[in-house]
């Protein structure tokens, strides 16, 4: 790929990310004063960052704990930050889950709780009920994540195995005020699907969760399939009174960071379209389905005449065996991408995590062009045994055409942006 077309790409990621800046987003949504305390409470990627801008923008006194990612802490001044392991839970998650639920204890209802709610939050929360054990989470958690489920799907689950999530927190705060700002990483920007909804309660109930178990067919732990037919493992209701002054806001999504990207190309004298900010699916095929449509314009110039930039988000799956190799969701829909485009002009990509970590590896995502197979098999990986193997990282790593900016600072989910020039 040209350095051009890498320094173009590059800034169209880097204003979708400046669109959900932490301070930018949460300016406009701080909730009035109350008579009593501020309780800050969150959980995400994100949640470090958001904490700070909020001890910036607040004008008075405030309190309260968050957790994030190993790695992605930022200094706060009085709201204390934890860490704990993504995407696996581990002990430290379950500590700072006690310690969220810790915060929210003998408040009033002149009391303020602002939960800062963001994606990642669901393996920082670990918090299994009674009878269950941090082993079963863990095992939960690697059975979702092979399924291949939707995110949704995934957090629709996973509140029903959970003594914080699916609305418990903010009910643990009644009779404070609580006001949830989320940044939004699922599909459809559905508050109570982030992070599987730890102050907001989801309409999807336990019985639509057994269907959705059984749909897609997850093969659940033995001890947490048998909690699931209790009902002990109901979330709370919506309707519950205890929720009746909650307010939920959504303040960054993956609608608004494409727009602003699109704002960016056309800065550039290029037209961007946006396709979807809710695609879901496998990612490779979903890979195959944009390389497609990328075909189609460079050779035909249909539906879109290029010059053009394809937008689009969401966020896609990658059904994992017992051994997965290296990488994650964008990088093994590059890698797809990458081979469907081979040979073919006037075509550039770049897919990453707008957290600036995809997978199990350091970078968000990757380049790629119409030349990139080629040299991953001069380089002497072949991209379509790399792709069997679940190793996207590990081919363009041979290449040179990882894109690690680092962790972000905040998460709306996948960026992929195509450029496609004329053919000559």
């Amino acid at each position: 790929m040209t350095p051009e077309d890498c320094a173009f790409l590059t800034s169209l990621f880097t204003a979708a990310v400046a669109a959900a800046d932490p301070v930018q987003a949460l300016r406009p949504h701080l909730p009035d004063r109350p008579k009593g305390r501020t309780v800050v409470i969150g959980a995400g990627k994100g949640a470090a960052q958001l904490a700070a801008a909020f001890e910036t923008l607040w004008d008075g006194p405030v309190e309260g704990v968050v957790v994030t990612r190993y790695g992605y802490a930022v200094p706060c001044q009085t709201i204390r930050v934890l860490e704990a392991a993504h995407p696996v839970p581990d002990a430290a998650g379950m500590q700072a889950s006690a310690a969220l639920m810790k915060a929210v204890e003998g408040l009033t209802q002149d009391d303020l709780v602002v939960a800062l709610i963001c994606g990642g939050g669901s393996s920082l929360l670990p918090a299994p009920p009674n009878g269950l054990t941090l082993a079963d989470e863990q095992a939960l958690n690697a059975a979702l994540l092979r399924s291949g489920a939707p995110i949704g799907v995934m957090n629709a689950i996973r509140k029903h195995v959970s003594g914080i999530k699916g609305g418990r927190l903010a009910a643990a705060a009644h009779p404070a005020q609580v006001v949830s700002l989320v940044v939004s990483d699922v599909p459809g920007d559905e508050p109570a699907q982030v992070a599987s909804g730890p102050t907001v309660p989801s309409s999807v109930t336990l019985d639509e969760a057994r269907n959705l178990i059984a749909a897609y067919k997850i093969a659940l732990p033995p001890r947490v399939a048998a909690h699931l037919e209790t009902e002990a493992a109901r979330a709370p209701d919506p309707s519950d009174p205890v929720f009746k002054t909650h307010e939920t806001r959504v303040i960054a999504s993956a609608r608004l960071s494409l727009l602003a990207a699109q704002a960016e190309a056309e800065r550039h004298g290029i037209p961007a379209v946006i396709l979807s900010d809710a695609i879901e699916g496998e990612a490779k095929d979903v890979g195959q389905v944009h390389a497609a449509l990328a075909r189609e314009i460079a050779r035909h110039g249909t539906p879109f005449a290029p010059p053009v930039v394809l937008l689009s988000g969401g966020e896609t799956t990658v059904t994992l065996r017992d051994d997965p190799g290296r990488g994650g969701r964008n990088t093994a829909f590059q890698l797809s991408f990458a081979q469907a485009i081979d040979g073919v002009a006037g075509i550039a990509a770049l897919a990453a995590d707008t957290d600036g970590i995809d997978g199990s590896q350091d970078n968000a995502g990757a380049f790629a062009d119409g030349t990139s197979a080629a040299q991953m098999r001069a380089a002497g990986v072949d991209p379509l045994a790399a792709q069997a193997a679940q190793d996207p990282w590990g081919a363009f790593d041979a290449v040179g055409d990882l894109f690690a900016p680092g962790p972000t600072g905040t998460n709306v989910n996948d960026f992929r942006a195509i450029l496609i020039r004329p053919q000559a």
